[in-house]
């Protein structure tokens, strides 16, 4: 067979002619996109997600469907490809960062409050209030199981709060009505083994992890004082720790819940937000003793450590809502006082902590501000935004 060489020419002439138009025209895949600067907004009035680049400061893509976000949270996959939303509503949603989608989403309670994902990446926990107890589910299908109710020795149901995530694949939380701590090993997440510390205190409203994994803290909201469970030495059980920080005097009204869930520690000492108290507690970590009671604008509701633990952001309780201080964890001094607007909900460091991200709720948008200069130099439109999420925490323990 002969081949019309002069035939050929004009043929692949017009083949690559058309791969030229295709690639001009976007025809061809995208290049591919990492997705370690990557993060969720959470837009509480619409039931939506925003993903957000963090490097070029805005946002890719909105992401309806999720239902009820009034008290939602996040986190990621191992691979960070994959956000896990936990929704107010027992509403569990896996979200695919990069084709920017809901890959699943099932209602696995009726009221659900907050989540985490194992050392390993393999089970996804939720704890819930109503009916209780938690639940582990397949973190690549979302298929149940096993659960864990939180039935304290009265035979009473318990609202879960404060879960997080621990070494050698463990889970641990408090039961607000019951006073209790548990700690879920889930080696074998169908059959997890539960170890329970009865009686810690009154009301443990929020817990979290030391970034080493070694010590659970709950906050108490029925008195003064924290809860330390050292999970290195376990059988030693529970200290109390802080208590009476009040020292008798009579709190306030309590009209945000205060949250522990970014813990922040920097070196030798951690800071934490005194309930119904205009005060942030810093606390000394190698003896759990108080050092000094700092003064600020209103109730702490979040306090929040910068990366490298220079400086501690605090955002508060109406009517203050309105403020964020930051405190010098040299001198225990308020540095800097901005107003960025009304209802700041929460605040997300880059990794490195460059930029803070805070949710300006009734304002309707997510402002950026640089943490040297303390200049916003970003804001993002979003419906009533509460939490943000960014992709770095997939490799932290806690978070």
């Amino acid at each position: 067979m002969r081949v019309d060489k002069r035939k050929l020419s004009s043929t692949l002439a017009a083949a690559s002619a058309w791969l030229c138009v295709a690639l001009l025209h976007g025809c061809v895949s995208p290049p591919p996109r990492a997705t370690g600067d990557l993060g969720i907004i959470i837009e509480r009035a619409d039931g939506a997600v925003q993903i957000v680049d963090t490097t070029h400061r805005h946002s890719l893509a909105k992401i309806s469907g999720l239902g009820d976000l009034s008290h939602a949270s996040a986190v990621y996959s191992r691979d960070a490809r994959y956000a896990y939303v936990f929704g107010r509503d027992g509403g569990l949603t896996k979200i695919d960062l990069l084709n920017a989608r809901i890959e699943k989403r099932i209602i696995q309670s009726g009221n659900a409050i907050g989540g985490a994902i194992s050392q390993d990446g393999k089970i996804v926990a939720v704890s819930n209030y109503e009916p209780g107890g938690v639940k582990l589910f397949d973190a690549v299908t979302l298929d149940l199981i096993s659960e864990i109710p939180a039935v304290d020795s009265a035979g009473k149901r318990s609202k879960v709060v404060g879960l997080v995530d621990a070494p050698g694949n463990r889970f641990v939380f408090s039961l607000f009505d019951a006073g209790e701590i548990w700690v879920a090993d889930a080696r074998d997440p169908r059959q997890p083994v539960v170890h329970k510390h009865l009686n810690v205190g009154r009301q443990p409203y929020d817990g979290t992890v030391t970034p080493d994994g070694r010590h659970y803290v709950a906050g108490l909201f029925g008195e003064d004082g924290l809860v330390l469970l050292d999970l290195w030495n376990e059988s030693a059980g529970v200290k109390r720790v802080v208590a009476g920080y009040g020292k008798g005097s009579q709190p306030l009204p309590v009209y945000k819940m205060p949250h522990l869930d970014n813990w922040a520690m920097s070196q030798t000492s951690a800071y934490v937000p005194a309930v119904g108290r205009h005060e942030v507690l810093a606390i000394d970590t190698g003896a759990w003793l108080e050092k000094v009671h700092i003064p600020v604008a209103g109730q702490p509701v979040f306090v929040v450590a910068r990366p490298d633990g220079r400086h501690i952001w605090v955002n508060y309780a109406p009517p203050h809502n309105d403020t964020v201080q930051v405190i010098d964890v040299l001198t225990h001094q308020i540095i800097q006082t901005l107003h960025p607007g009304k209802a700041i909900l929460h605040m997300e460091f880059t990794p490195r902590g460059e930029q803070v991200w805070l949710s300006v709720r009734d304002d309707d948008r997510v402002d950026v501000y640089d943490t040297e200069t303390f200049q916003r130099i970003a804001s993002i439109p979003a419906a009533k935004p509460s939490g943000i999420f960014f992709t770095y925490r997939a490799h932290r323990i806690g978070l």
